[in-house]
């Protein structure tokens, strides 16, 4: 291991020097919701940080193949109610939040290249681990989502299994949809309660507010994936999501029993915490001006 501060092409240059890699797996980033509380920062990391790679990595003797870890943001707000399709990679950019323009430039740094490449555009990644941690911002920011916009998930495991797959593979310059198989094509509302539930949890989460049919903007940038293309070539998928359920239900083990009394306080607390608390209206509204702010 070796650290380095990426946003200083400096530090970049002797990074790739010392090591001299054949492949570099480009994973860095500052990820929804804390890039919009420091969107300097995030710009910094998330833009920056990738054109000084790609640069420093064009540059060497031997230049290495380049894998750039991107996202489904880069399509933007995605409202289920008139986008009944699956996303594919030849479906219109369209990034409507920070997160997503950054992550348009970045792609845009590492395909302009003359690099061997490979861009993985994620869904949402899980842990098959507990969450005893409440963080206020995260917990925020997943209440404001609408409920029923919907995410495909991909346990962390096989996307490091589709990364390093990318590594080795033939097919370069290439553009990859990275989610799970089809038991992971979930709602955001379906996410939590089935989480809460495998951690003991049952009912903890208050419902959240839908999306409005009407309103393509008022939706967070997620959305079902067809991934056949992906699976196909680097092989990734392993673990499905009741699968994913089944062992963190297995890792808390007798937990969960005595976590079930915790459930009314922690539905009080959520409750009390809820973003949308002394907002008017049925409807969620992520990127709303009248909605609360994220970050």
């Amino acid at each position: 291991m070796r650290w380095a501060d990426l946003t200083s092409p400096t530090d970049v240059e002797a990074l790739l020097a010392a090591v001299a890699p054949t492949a570099i797996i480009h994973l860095a980033a500052i990820i929804p919701p804390f890039c919009y509380a420091r969107p300097r920062l995030a710009r910094a990391v998330n833009v920056d940080a990738t054109s000084s790679l790609v640069k420093a990595a064009a540059g060497m003797p031997i230049p290495p193949r380049f894998v750039q870890a991107s996202s489904v943001a880069v399509y933007g707000a995605r409202n289920p109610y008139r986008n009944d399709g699956l996303l594919t990679t030849s479906t219109p950019l369209r990034a409507s939040d920070l997160y997503g323009e950054h992550k348009v430039m970045a792609e845009h740094c590492v395909t302009a290249s003359d690099l061997d490449w490979v861009v993985l555009r994620l869904g949402g990644v899980l842990l098959a681990e507990q969450r005893w941690a409440l963080d206020r911002d995260l917990i925020f920011f997943e209440a404001v989502l609408p409920s029923d916009g919907r995410i495909q998930t991909v346990d962390v495991r096989d996307a490091a299994c589709a990364f390093c797959a990318a590594t080795v593979t033939d097919q370069v310059g290439e553009v990859f949809l990275i989610g799970g198989d089809t038991t992971h094509r979930i709602t955001q509302a379906s996410l939590g309660t089935e989480s809460a539930a495998a951690m003991g949890l049952p009912g903890g989460l208050p419902a959240g507010r839908p999306g409005d049919p009407e309103d393509d903007q008022a939706w967070f940038a997620t959305d079902w994936m067809d991934t056949e293309h992906a699976q196909d070539v680097l092989g990734y998928q392993r673990h499905s999501l009741p699968a994913v359920y089944s062992e963190i239900r297995t890792k808390v083990g007798w937990r969960r029993w005595p976590l079930r009394l915790l459930v009314p306080a922690l539905r009080w607390y959520l409750g009390r915490r809820s973003p949308y608390r002394g907002f008017n209206g049925v409807y969620a509204g992520p990127m709303a001006r009248d909605q609360p702010t994220l970050g």
